[in-house]
């Protein structure tokens, strides 16, 4: 391998490397899904009020 292309190489490895380390984290949602609507199938399968979704 040429010097440059491992001096590119080096050089795109650096820079992804700064870009990662720079980049904000991410904040997980923890606001609660909205309640599911009354349908006419939902109430017909399991009555009123239908079942709460799972929690994970």
């Amino acid at each position: 391998m040429s010097p440059f292309t491992s001096l590119t190489l080096a050089g795109l490895l650096a820079l992804t490397l700064a870009a990662c380390a720079t980049a904000p984290a991410a904040t997980p949602d923890l606001t609660p899904p909205p309640p599911r609507p009354y349908d006419a199938k939902t109430q017909l399968e399991y009555g009123a009020p239908p079942p709460r979704a799972p929690r994970y």
